[in-house]
């Protein structure tokens, strides 16, 4: 992000917190009553658009922790070695040809496991960023904002998942136990790699969200055209 970019970014900031379309399906007794009021088409919507604005600040949260703690020399050392994202164990087709073969009720549960899968990453990352010094406001309300929307995208993909497919959700094995396990006293530079991981992870994982979604809405218009 070039400092025009993100001039932009914090002008729009409060615009994009005021003017997304609300998600929350659960009612005052916490039960999902609201969503399923609403018809299938608008909720998909819905849930696509959350999902782009999810993908919006997740790349502009990297690029901010970028631009603040990550030397060049380091963004270069974190590609070159590959760390593997925490959700690379998921059963989720990865490959155009894969997602194209895939049923819609395979294509809203590799949403749900994605989304339900860095809930609790996105809660750690909260906490790791107040270790730093001189850590942007901008960034610690955008990694708030995102954590706290993907709880509203998982509500809404449940209901959706009941509405397109009359049923409850598939269970599945995949477990984060040890994903974050206590390593001591790590070195700063550790939680900063550690970090910029789980946000560039992340922002993969927010895009193949808004894909499949997008994907979904395609083939309820018309199957056929569908890339």
């Amino acid at each position: 992000m070039n400092v025009k970019q993100g001039q932009w970014a914090i002008l729009l900031w409060p615009y994009l917190l005021t003017t997304s379309i609300p998600l929350d399906c659960r009612d005052e007794q916490g039960g999902l009553s609201r969503c399923p009021s609403i018809s299938q088409e608008k909720l998909l919507d819905r849930v696509i658009q959350h999902a782009e604005l999810i993908y919006r600040v997740s790349e502009e949260s990297c690029s901010l922790f970028e631009e603040m703690f990550i030397p060049f020399p380091l963004q270069l050392q974190r590609n070159q070695a590959g760390y593997p994202c925490i959700t690379k164990a998921l059963p989720i087709p990865s490959s155009k040809s894969e997602i194209q073969q895939i049923s819609d009720k395979w294509l809203l549960h590799s949403v749900l496991m994605l989304v339900q899968s860095w809930i609790e990453p996105l809660v750690y990352l909260q906490t790791t960023l107040n270790r730093y010094d001189g850590v942007p406001d901008m960034l610690l309300n955008k990694t708030k904002w995102v954590s706290d929307k993907l709880m509203s995208l998982e509500q809404g993909v449940v209901v959706l998942i009941k509405k397109m497919l009359d049923e409850g959700l598939m269970t599945t094995t995949y477990s984060e136990q040890g994903l974050f396990q206590d390593d001591g006293q790590p070195e700063m530079l550790e939680y900063v790699m550690r970090d910029y991981t789980l946000l560039s992870c992340f922002k993969k994982d927010a895009h193949k969200m808004e894909i499949l979604l997008k994907l979904l809405k395609c083939r309820q218009n018309d199957i056929h055209s569908c890339a």
